[in-house]
């Protein structure tokens, strides 16, 4: 019995063995092939053919690394900024700094010594407290498009592995689709500044630089230099998304000057959160989708666009609501709003700790494959009841 096992164990084995030696032999021979043809050519048309392959194989090299490398990643970034230490909301005057008190006096005082006329009152330029939704979604974009390569317009990132796109494989994406999930939070951001927040209750005009971003924001992800549809030279989506953060900060720099309006009301930020919420609704539905049709586990290769898509997601809301409890802290502090608003930012942190090394989309009971995108999903859904209670407490 054991020796019949024995022998059947060994032609199993050899049987594999000789599997895996025929998938070499095909993998290798049309590399061999073609090694032998390049031995036999000239050298006028071995050099263009190697200068291709060097080509080639530098690019590949290049997105290798850019795929690989998440400059600036850091679910923590909007610590560093210390939002919570502001007292005056966006768009409101800045109280007088003592320094610019004590040059007043010295030189009202050494006005007086030394002329019997009256010395005329030294006035503080007035200043008004820039918005931090608005440095959030220009550092977010800088991070994307500056910090790292935008992955969705490279040339390689488009021509896809063999003609299969990018998005259909398990690997080289991860960065790509979380760039997005980035985006797609400023690019709702910027809708709701041009509409609501920059402007006071619809009465006023359109803030330009607002506009500009935009627009900007809202271009296609995918433009390279050149395109089939429609066919001709392009800008890439890496430029405009520049110009965006240029009109983001020309913002910021007139709202700081009071040369611009940021209309911190409550029925706004209400607004805000109300958007927000639906957009992270939206994606929680795809991620339940995704989780209930297609639990191949680790096998089901487009599990990974939608987990990170999710993520990045909810590391731009984040940063976004962080900043606005900054801009709206008046309306938080009078609505009482300070323990649920930092409940729910800490909702984000505690999804953002999520960061698997390889996504799997198994069965919510399964024991060997977990499912992230389920885990995900509660976790988008956790952050979008927070913010619909939120919202109720701001509707009151």
């Amino acid at each position: 019995m054991l020796d019949r096992l024995k022998a059947s164990l060994q032609t199993l084995g050899k049987a594999i063995a000789r599997g895996i030696g025929l998938l070499v032999a095909g993998i290798v021979w049309p590399f061999r092939a073609a090694h032998g043809w390049y031995g036999e050519r000239h050298l006028m048309v071995k050099a263009p053919i190697l200068a291709f392959l060097l080509i080639l194989f530098g690019l590949y090299g290049y997105f290798f690394v850019q795929t690989q490398i998440w400059t600036g990643f850091n679910p923590s970034f909007v610590d560093a900024y210390r939002w919570n230490e502001r007292t005056v909301p966006a768009g409101q005057d800045l109280p007088a700094t003592a320094p610019v008190a004590a040059a007043a006096a010295e030189t009202l005082n050494g006005t007086a010594a030394s002329s019997p006329m009256p010395a005329a009152p030294v006035v503080a330029a007035r200043q008004c407290q820039s918005s931090a939704i608005v440095d959030a979604a220009a550092d977010l974009t800088d991070a994307n498009v500056n910090q790292n390569a935008w992955i969705s317009s490279m040339l390689l990132y488009r021509l896809g592995f063999f003609g299969i796109s990018w998005d259909n494989t398990p690997f080289l994406d991860n960065k790509a689709s979380f760039q997005r999930g980035v985006n797609q939070a400023v690019r709702r951001t910027s809708s709701e500044l041009v509409d609501t927040l920059g402007r006071v209750r619809g009465t006023s005009g359109v803030n330009t630089n607002l506009q500009d971003a935009r627009g900007n924001l809202q271009f296609d992800e995918y433009s390279w230099y050149f395109g089939v549809d429609p066919f001709g030279f392009k800008t890439p989506t890496p430029s405009y998304y520049r110009t965006a953060i240029e009109k983001l900060r020309a913002f910021n720099a007139d709202l700081t000057a009071c040369n611009a309006t940021f209309d911190s009301r409550s029925d706004n930020l209400v607004q805000f959160v109300d958007r927000i919420a639906n957009d992270l609704g939206a994606t929680a539905a795809i991620l339940r989708d995704r989780s209930e049709n297609h639990a191949a586990g680790w096998f089901d290769t487009r599990a990974d666009d939608r987990f990170w898509f999710a993520y990045g997601q909810l590391y731009g809301y984040y940063a976004v609501l962080s900043a606005a409890g900054a801009d709206f802290s008046q309306v938080i502090r009078e609505r009482n709003l300070t323990q649920l608003w930092n409940e729910t930012l800490s909702r984000f942190r505690a999804a953002l700790r999520i960061q698997p090394s390889i996504v799997s989309n198994g069965a919510e009971d399964g024991m060997i494959m977990p499912s992230h995108l389920s885990v995900m999903g509660f976790h988008t859904l956790m952050v979008r009841s927070n913010l619909v209670e939120v919202r109720g407490v701001l509707d009151r």
